[in-house]
């Protein structure tokens, strides 16, 4: 039987939400990570671009191997294949940093993200089991420069941040946070303490803060058209690729 998406404009831009142009740059990156696999093995019943295709698509609307079987005219197992060879290699290329660019502003932020495995959630402020994800982005461009893997959703901010890898990643550079950040090192908003109102500067300096870091909810709200960070199902490492692929995908469609 034959399947319906093709890697064509339509069914791309339709399915993917990047341009053919962005799409063919996300499959250059995979066949140079090696996407079709060393030679003399059996061979792939889809080119690359449509394999590439199925794991945008699967990412974008989180549908089941089952319902993505008949779209592309193979068989379930088939599916899964693709996507458990694949999904590694979107991940994130780290956007180009500036060398001694004293004024590059970086932000810090997470979010819940729910995920049926059990070993990797916690029942969460969000009443449901839920992994705390957490990412860095360029305050100028809005692309994600990197992101650390999902850790339960019931650990605290400044926790998931210490026991990530971002502090070593954005060692020289300055980072912003919301107050959840609070004794980490990152610049965070003015305290209100009991009794202990905030100064007027202090309060600019809150709004200003609270106006640049809303750039990073900005980000995680359009990261979530990919609908698999609204509802992962995948095991294991899933939600890491998961995350890695989405980010790759937006900063692609970002520079577009």
């Amino acid at each position: 039987m034959g399947g319906v998406l093709r890697a064509e404009p339509l069914w791309v831009e339709a399915f993917t939400g990047l341009r053919m142009d962005r799409f063919a740059e996300l499959v250059r990156v995979v066949r140079e990570r090696e996407g079709n696999g060393p030679g003399g093995g059996r061979p792939w019943c889809l080119p690359l671009p449509d394999r590439v295709l199925l794991v945008a698509v699967h990412y974008r609307t989180n549908l089941t191997m089952r319902q993505f079987a008949p779209l592309f005219g193979i068989s379930c197992a088939t599916v899964c294949r693709i996507i458990q060879r694949l999904r590694p290699l979107l991940a994130l290329e780290p956007a180009p940093r500036p060398v001694a660019d004293i004024d590059r502003l970086w932000i810090v932020d997470g979010t819940l993200i729910p995920v049926r495995d059990r070993s990797l959630a916690a029942s969460s402020r969000n009443y449901r089991f839920s992994a705390n994800v957490q990412i860095i982005i360029d305050a100028d461009s809005r692309l994600v420069i990197a992101s650390a893997r999902p850790a339960p959703g019931n650990k605290a901010d400044a926790h998931v941040w210490r026991e990530s890898d971002l502090p070593a990643a954005s060692a020289g550079t300055t980072v912003i946070a919301d107050g959840a950040y609070l004794g980490t090192g990152l610049i965070v908003p003015h305290r209100k303490r009991a009794g202990r109102p905030l100064l007027r500067g202090q309060e600019e300096d809150n709004a200003e803060h609270r106006r640049v870091r809303a750039r990073a909810e900005h980000t995680f709200a359009r990261m979530k058209n990919w609908k698999i960070l609204r509802d992962c199902r995948q095991k294991g490492n899933g939600l890491h690729h998961a995350v890695q692929a989405v980010a790759t995908m937006h900063n692609l469609a970002q520079t577009g």
